[in-house]
């Protein structure tokens, strides 16, 4: 019986050491989908009704995923900065969304993770939304891919109708705009000009991506595949108009959700997904007054440009085969800052000598529950603002101004109006008892509330704070410009 023993032992010992040679000999590829206003509950497996995202579930069933994920921020260039630089976006100088007239973008001296990729002779690219700077200092092919086609900012700043896809009048809001470029590499290919080309789009950025992948098979990649969609005004292939019972939005997520497939298959055609780390998630909560042309908070109070949860808390799965235990789902705290670092301990890759914010949560993709690399998160938005944090299960609302969704809405491509509020006071909730953030309990735990304070006035004293006055605190850093 102990030979026996031993014997089951040694076999287990030689076949870790099997695959830890295996993954050695070879660094992961990383795919990353970051998808543009999908709400937490426009996944399957996070209960999106009116649709199926089969690929996606498949993904999550094969790997883990994460119920307290969060956005850097809860809007566009702020969130993308955060995810491919490891840092609150207002570290860095990169709030709210650019626009066509903005002339700031990604500074130069921040190290963002393609460029983290590329000192490890990673090939690179990124096919979809930028948003990160327009002008040629600014695109990636400045900041560490070797690819990029798409858009360099989001898809409605057109000089066009949203509804319509009509061409607005001089004396519109969108009037001034120049034409939308498609970008590859460094120089513009041609425009979108109406509804028909946002049609094209996902289908676009999905061929490139399969393409990538067939060319650098036998080279380490990192793919970055930052999806227009389902931004408003929303665009779907004939190959998905009309399949779905939510309509065209839903339409969008089930040619997302397609995307995902042609990509995965891709890597399986290849037999290199058994060495990839494929990650889905987005860019902030479902932009709610745009009605049925927006997605769901799945249950979460609010939706983009705020700081209540349905602003900032997204869908993320991974799934890194031999690593991710299967079909597992972690409530463990989480953020998009954490890839840069998560992926540089696991290649090795080296970060920037700049201050980042992002913790290494590779433990969690290993399925060790059990840890807690992240207990706190900040909800900043707006130029400076920090308008509450979490930490543990527990979250602090700080007094602040946003625009609610509680109002009617805009529908068929057209915005409905949002009524602005302000919190006069702290609020507290208990994240585990009231996901929806609605039943306010600081008078019952006032010892959380000073808990939770402690940690506002370090991220002030480091970041600043607008709400209070502090315009910068003692670490902020320039974005770049002109």
């Amino acid at each position: 019986m102990k030979k026996i023993v031993a014997f089951t032992l040694l076999s287990l010992l030689f076949v870790n050491f099997i695959m830890a040679q295996k993954h050695s000999a070879k660094r992961p590829n990383v795919v990353l989908i970051f998808v543009d206003d999908e709400g937490y509950g426009d996944v399957g497996v996070y209960g999106a009704t009116g649709f199926e995202t089969p690929n996606i579930d498949q993904l999550a069933a094969e790997g883990t995923r994460f119920t307290n994920f969060y956005a850097a921020q809860p809007v566009c260039s702020a969130s993308r900065a955060g995810i491919l630089t490891g840092c609150y976006p207002n570290r860095i100088g990169i709030v709210g969304a650019l626009f066509p007239q903005d002339k700031i973008g990604l500074n130069s001296d921040e190290l963002t993770m393609s460029e983290m990729f590329k000192q490890q002779d990673y090939k690179t690219a990124i096919f979809g939304k930028w948003h990160l700077g327009w002008q040629k200092a600014f695109l990636p092919l400045q900041h560490g891919f070797d690819e990029f086609v798409g858009l360099p900012y989001s898809n409605d700043m057109w000089p066009y109708d949203n509804a319509t896809g009509k061409r607005v009048s001089a004396d519109h809001r969108k009037g001034n705009y120049p034409d939308l470029p498609l970008i590859d590499g460094n120089k513009t290919i041609g425009y979108i000009k109406g509804l028909k080309d946002q049609d094209k789009l996902t289908t676009l950025y999905t061929e490139k991506a399969v393409d990538f992948i067939n060319d650098n098979s036998d080279n380490p990649f990192f793919l970055y595949v930052p999806h227009s969609m389902g931004h408003v005004p929303l665009g779907v292939s004939d190959k998905f108009r009309g399949k779905s019972d939510q309509g065209l939005y839903g339409d969008v997520m089930m040619e997302i959700d397609w995307s995902v497939g042609e990509i995965d298959k891709a890597l399986k055609k290849n037999g290199i997904a058994d060495n990839t780390i494929f990650i889905f998630t987005t860019d902030n909560g479902p932009w709610l007054s745009f009605g049925n042309h927006a997605g769901s908070a799945g249950g979460l109070r609010e939706g983009k440009t705020t700081s209540w949860e349905g602003g900032q808390r997204v869908p993320f799965i991974v799934r890194w085969p031999d690593y991710t235990p299967k079909g597992t789902v972690t409530d463990k705290l989480a953020c998009a800052i954490d890839l840069l670092p998560t992926f540089a301990a696991i290649t090795d890759g080296k970060l920037s000598e700049n201050k980042i914010d992002g913790i290494d949560i590779s433990q969690l993709w290993k399925g060790d529950f059990s840890a807690e690399p992240r207990n706190t998160i900040l909800y900043y938005h707006g130029k400076n603002n920090l308008n509450g944090v979490r930490k543990g299960n527990w979250k602090l609302v700080l007094p602040h101004e946003y625009k609610s969704y509680q109002r009617k809405t805009g529908n068929d491509g057209k915005g409905g109006p949002r009524k602005k509020i302000s919190v006069e006071k702290p609020e507290l909730y208990n994240m585990m008892r009231d996901p929806g953030e609605r039943y306010n309990v600081i008078e019952y735990h006032p010892e959380k509330a000073k808990e939770l304070m402690e940690v506002v006035e370090k991220a002030r004293k480091e970041l600043g704070d607008l709400n209070v006055g502090l315009e910068v605190g003692n670490e902020n850093r320039e974005s770049g410009k002109l």
